[in-house]
């Protein structure tokens, strides 16, 4: 999990929280708000655990949102482990570095923002064509969706 930040049109700042599987390569959420806080980190967190179920640990930087007593209580209470990385080594979380070069080339620099719903929009859009669409050599040429489906993994979408 991390966070991305990018600008609207008017040059008003926007902040992507990004989450990713490292094994089933899907990524779940692609949130868009104008402000993040620790709160907001959770309320995301709790909207995507009732589609793909709770994860077990969930790898962050040092970050004021992820090192909140919000989300601290949130692991806590939910038997989710935080595992921080080490300050000034974004290659402890690499994968997720690597998703946002990705999202960052594909997405935010493509786009013109003109609004935080069209942020949203067009970051969901390019999230849901990489679960479902984009096929990943790490995992077989197959898109994250099959992935998770053939191996069985809990975290396909619910319902």
């Amino acid at each position: 999990m991390d966070f991305m930040l990018d600008q609207l049109f008017n040059g008003r700042r926007i902040r992507v929280l990004t989450v990713v599987d490292v094994f089933t390569k899907i990524s779940p959420v692609v949130d868009v708000r104008c402000s993040y806080k620790g709160a907001d980190v959770v309320d995301t967190l709790e909207r995507v655990t009732k589609i793909y179920g709770m994860p077990k640990e969930i790898s962050v930087d040092n970050g004021p949102e992820f090192i909140s007593k919000n989300l601290d209580l949130w692991g806590y209470m939910n038997g989710v482990t935080l595992g921080f990385s080490r300050s000034g080594k974004p290659t402890d979380n690499a994968f997720i570095e690597s998703f946002n070069g990705k999202l960052r080339e594909e997405c935010l620099n493509a786009s013109w923002f003109l609004s935080e719903k069209d942020a949203k929009s067009k970051c969901e859009g390019w999230r849901k064509e990489y679960n479902e669409v984009r096929p990943h050599s790490s995992i077989d040429q197959q898109t994250p969706i099959e992935f998770a489906s053939a191996s069985g993994q809990a975290s396909l979408p619910r319902g």
